[in-house]
């Protein structure tokens, strides 16, 4: 871990932010470690943008139309050192003080400690909790998403979302050929789904995307799954298959997508969750009209 005073910290169209660049989660398939992003130093050595809540502040001063605010797009918002840092917990503070809305995109049950400021920008404005859901069995979660809570402890989290009223969107992306891509493993996380009321479900289709950088260390990964066979799992041949089947492919899709997406859908439309990408990007960053009187003292300070 480093840290950096950053020069800004928002984007634009959509408004977003990343706090932390890298991350120490180890999921074996993570895009952001692609070489196409441009990393100057190793992924796992988190860069830490120790200065984002005055930059924030500062932007969100200037800025004359509220917004949604999205962050954990390049790096999660709640790694394991944000629990010490708090960083992510003062610009939320922030985005509270000056009325704007928030969408959270983790895989960690940190957020839960978050949930309070959560509950007040909802009140007020909109919040969206964004939690990542690849594999329902939490023995295989653990191998291939290594250093963050279960599947199952996510879920909690989204229980506790839907009781506090706060809207949630589950992204069941990537999903890996030939080792959680069954109906199986669908259906555990579409279960999941349901209970939670979650509002929709991001999927780019049965599958993942490996490019430079990360298919190198998917492969790496797969190789050393391959040798420890641990917790029942057999991965052996997985990463010849692999190689065998999709060459150097940038998209990587199950052979059994079609009839997956068919069953993912139906169950979707079933149970009136929203699924796909595009439109569900859409409905996150839609700003609602603010109910906030005039005499509020974060929109004195705004305007």
């Amino acid at each position: 871990m480093h840290f950096v005073n950053a020069k800004s910290i928002l984007t634009t169209s959509p408004c977003g932010m990343n706090i932390y660049r890298g991350c120490s989660h180890g999921c074996i398939y993570c895009d952001s470690r692609s070489k196409c992003y441009h990393f100057t130093h190793d992924f796992s050595d988190i860069e830490v943008k120790q200065n984002a809540p005055e930059l924030l502040e500062q932007a969100l001063k200037k800025k004359r139309k509220k917004c949604m605010i999205g962050t954990g797009s390049m790096g999660d918002p709640y790694i394991p050192a944000e629990k010490e840092l708090c960083i992510t917990h003062r610009c939320l503070e922030i985005i509270e003080r000056y009325g704007f809305g928030a969408a959270v995109q983790t895989k960690s049950d940190l957020v839960l400690r978050d949930l309070d400021i959560l509950e007040r920008i909802n009140k007020k404005t909109k919040a969206v909790v964004q939690m990542t859901l690849t594999t329902f069995d939490d023995d295989l979660c653990s191998l291939v998403e290594p250093a963050v809570c279960p599947t199952s402890r996510r879920f909690e989290v989204l229980l506790e979302c839907k009781k506090r009223g706060i809207p949630t969107v589950v992204w069941f992306s990537p999903v890996l050929p030939f080792i959680n891509d069954t109906k199986e493993n669908i259906d555990g996380i579409l279960d999941y789904c349901i209970r939670a009321g979650v509002k929709a479900i991001i999927c780019f289709g049965i599958g993942l995307t490996l490019r430079d950088g990360s298919r190198d260390y998917f492969y790496r990964a797969l190789d050393r799954l391959a040798s420890t066979q641990s917790r029942g799992f057999n991965f052996a041949g997985i990463k010849q298959r692999y190689i065998k089947t999709f060459g150097n492919s940038y998209i990587i899709s199950s052979p059994h997508e079609n009839e997956l997406w068919k069953h993912l859908s139906d169950t979707c439309k079933k149970n009136n969750i929203m699924l796909g990408g595009e439109s569900i990007f859409k409905w996150m960053e839609e700003f609602p009209e603010s109910t906030e009187s005039s005499d509020n003292p974060s929109q004195l300070e705004l305007f």
